[in-house]
């Protein structure tokens, strides 16, 4: 059926989503934003959805994105000030989407972590191709060092949509589950869009993020911010968003 025969919300799922924990909306640093107008255009049209704030996180991946924590706050804080400057009041906020490897793991060590809110959040990423071979290790080690770890788009690793177990067991060890927006907007396919369903329908995912990087992304919001199943789905669900 065509999109304009859906039933539509009166609340935007932004409205009811109210901070977004996962995008990539410092400019220049990795594959999100490429420029400050970009993010200002993005943060802009996060506001006029409904969107009251943004903890935007960008890549630290070792041979990649070499960022660091000082490269993340110095590109917040001009973001901060131009955007205060364009009288945009959606407040921003910026931690990182690490990926799990041996780099994480000495940052890990040296208390080098960027966290967000009062549960000392840390977003982290595994390999589309493979699973991680340090993922329990390093859940045991953020956890052990009062972080709470946070486990980026699971329904995006293919290699783990065989068996919802692994999902519990992720989840058992004290990792939460963050589940990108796009997913169940369809944007990666029926497959991904269904485990982000079943997911949800278990009880399992704690977060919703946009991970925007793009305008295909953003596009993709607009089209769906009055998304009756969406909304309702962020009605039903406990996802901790709102209580950031």
């Amino acid at each position: 059926m065509f999109s304009f025969f859906k039933k539509k919300s009166t609340t935007s799922i932004f409205e009811l989503l109210q901070t977004d924990i996962h995008s990539h909306l410092i400019p220049g640093i990795d594959d999100g934003s490429p420029d400050l107008a970009t993010s200002l255009r993005y943060l802009q049209r996060f506001q006029e959805m409904g969107l009251q704030r943004v903890v935007t996180t960008p890549h630290i991946y070792d041979g990649l994105y070499n960022n660091t924590t000082a490269i993340i706050q110095s590109g917040l804080a001009q973001l901060q000030k131009e955007a205060s400057k364009q009288g945009l009041g959606i407040k921003i906020e910026a931690a990182a989407e690490y990926f799990v490897d041996k780099h994480f793991e000495q940052l890990l060590s040296s208390n080098d972590l960027l966290s967000f809110g009062t549960g000392r959040y840390v977003l982290i990423e595994m390999s589309f191709v493979a699973p991680s071979q340090q993922l329990e290790t390093v859940i045991f080690q953020l956890l052990t060092r009062g972080y709470q770890p946070i486990l980026a788009h699971p329904e995006r690793y293919n290699y783990l949509h065989h068996s919802m177990n692994t999902y519990k067991h992720i989840h058992e060890l004290g990792c939460m589950l963050q589940v990108n927006l796009p997913s169940l907007c369809g944007y990666y396919g029926p497959a991904t869009k269904k485990i982000a369903q079943q997911l949800i329908k278990l009880d399992l995912v704690d977060f919703l993020g946009t991970d925007l990087h793009h305008d295909r992304h953003l596009e993709l919001f607009v089209a769906h911010q009055f998304d009756a199943d969406l909304a309702k789905l962020l009605q039903k669900g406990n996802f901790k968003n709102a209580l950031l």
